[in-house]
C-alpha cells in the first residue's frame, strides 16, 4: 500500500501531551501487522481474480471465467488500498510522535527504498526474459523509477502498485511540513486533520488538477481517519480523536463508492454493490478502531510480526511477477486454476520473505545510518 502497507515498528512513543492509553496493550501491535497482510492479500486477490487486463492474458481467459463464484467478490479486494491508507495514517502519526523532521525523513526513506529498489530490478530482469510476454519500460523511465517520482515525472511505471506509494509520499510530505516540522503535538495534529479535510473537499469541488494532486481528496479521509484512531489509541476518551476518525470514515466511504461504484453495465468487467463497498470500508475502520482501543490486544502470536514484515515486499512484487507465475503454472504447466491461484500467492509470499531477509534486514539499517550521518 502502503503502501504502508510495510513492517514499520508499531510501538507506542511515550506520550507528551496526552494521557497514557487506557486498557491498551503496550508494545508491538501485532494485530495491526496481521491487518496489513490481510489488506495486501485482498489487493492480490483483486489483481489475480477480480479484474481483467494483463491478468486475463496470463490465465488465457477472463478471471471471471476461471472463478465464476468468487471473482465478483475478489473485485472488492481493491479496497485493501483504502485500508492500507487508514493503517498508514495511524502508523505515521505514531512513529513520528516526538521525532524531529530529520529522524522522520530518515526512517521513511530507509524503510521504503531498499525493497522498492530490489523489486524494480527483479521485475525488470524477469520481464526481460525472452519467454515472458510482458515488456520492460524504456531505460530512461526505469532510471526515473528509482526515485519513486515517476508519476509526476511522466515516466512509465515499472510496478503497477507504485501509484499507492506516490499517494503515501504526498501524505508524508504534508504531514512532515505541517505537523513534524512545527514540532508536532496533539493540537497541531487536530488542526492538520481539520484543515486537510476541508481543503481536500474544496479541491474536489473546485475540479483543480493541481489541488487534487496535492490534497488527494479521494484518499485524504482514510489517512485522516487513521490519524484520528491513533489519537484514540493514546487516549480512548479523546472525543476529538473519535470525531476525526468518524469524519474520515463518513467521507471516505462516499469517496470509495464514488470511485468504484457504477450501475450494472455489460461494458464494465465487474459490478460492485454500493452496500458492499460501504461495508468493506467500514470493516477496515472498525478493525483499526478495535486495535486502537485494545480489543485485539489478545492477538499476540509471533507469526503476526512475520506477516507484518512480509507485507511491503509482497505488495511490491505480487502483481507483475504474479502474472508471470500464473502464466507459467496455468498455461504452460497445465495446473488447475485453484492450485495456480494458491500457488502464486505462496510463491509471492516466499519471494517477499527472501526480499525481507536478504534486502530489507541488511540494507535498511545501513541506509538509515548513512542518512543520519548526512
Amino acid at each position: 500500500m502502503t503502501a504502508t502497507t510495510s513492517a514499520d515498528r508499531v510501538e507506542q512513543a511515550p506520550p507528551r501531551q496526552a494521557p497514557q492509553p487506557t486498557g491498551t496493550a503496550r508494545g508491538r501491535l501485532r494485530a495491526l501487522d496481521g491487518l496489513r497482510l490481510l489488506a495486501a492479500l485482498m489487493v492480490a486477490g483483486y489483481h489475480y481474480g477480480g479484474r481483467g487486463g494483463e491478468v486475463a492474458a496470463s490465465w488465457g481467459t477472463s478471471p471471471r471465467a476461471q472463478f465464476p463464484t468468487v471473482s465478483p467478490w475478489l473485485a472488492y479486494g481493491c479496497l485493501g488500498v483504502q485500508i492500507f491508507f487508514v493503517i498508514s495514517g495511524f502508523v505515521i502519526c505514531m512513529s513520528s510522535w516526538g521525532r524531529p523532521l530529520r529522524s522522520f525523513f530518515t526512517s521513511r526513506v530507509a524503510r521504503l527504498y531498499p525493497a522498492y529498489w530490489a523489486a524494480l530490478l527483479l521485475v525488470t530482469a524477469v520481464f526481460a526474459l525472452p519467454w515472458v510476454a510482458y515488456r520492460t519500460v524504456p531505460l530512461s523511465d526505469l532510471l526515473v523509477n528509482f526515485t519513486m517520482l515517476q508519476q509526476p515525472a511522466g515516466a512509465d511505471r515499472v510496478l503497477g502498485v507504485c501509484w499507492t506509494l506516490w499517494a503515501e509520499l504526498r501524505f508524508y510530505a504534508l504531514f512532515a511540513l505541517f505537523v513534524v516540522l512545527p514540532g508536532g503535538g496533539r493540537r497541531r495534529i487536530l488542526l492538520f486533520c481539520a484543515v486537510w479535510t476541508l481543503a481536500a473537499l474544496f479541491a474536489g469541488a473546485a475540479d483543480s488538477e493541481l489541488a487534487e494532486l496535492v490534497l488527494m481528496p479521494q484518499y485524504a479521509p482514510f489517512f485522516v481517519g487513521g490519524i484520528g484512531l491513533y489519537l484514540v489509541y493514546r487516549d480512548r476518551r479523546d472525543v476529538l480523536g473519535w470525531a476525526v476518525a468518524v469524519t474520515g470514515w463518513l467521507i471516505g466511504q462516499q469517496r470509495a463508492v464514488a470511485g468504484l461504484w457504477h450501475a450494472p453495465d455489460p461494458r464494465f468487467f465487474s459490478y460492485r454493490s454500493e452496500w458492499v463497498i460501504v461495508a468493506v470500508v467500514t470493516a477496515g475502520f472498525v478493525a483499526v478502531a478495535l486495535i486502537a482501543v485494545g480489543r485485539l490486544a489478545w492477538a499476540r502470536w509471533g507469526w503476526l510480526t512475520v506477516a507484518g514484515a512480509l507485507t511491503y515486499p509482497f505488495y511490491l512484487v505480487h502483481e507483475h511477477l504474479g502474472w508471470v507465475a500464473i502464466d507459467l503454472l496455468h498455461q504452460r504447466l497445465g495446473i488447475s486454476s485453484a492450485l495456480t491461484f494458491g500457488g502464486t500467492l505462496a510463491l509471492m509470499l516466499g519471494l517477499a520473505w527472501l526480499l525481507h531477509r536478504w534486502v530489507e534486514r541488511p540494507l535498511t539499517p545501513v541506509l538509515r545510518r548513512a542518512l543520519t550521518r548526512c
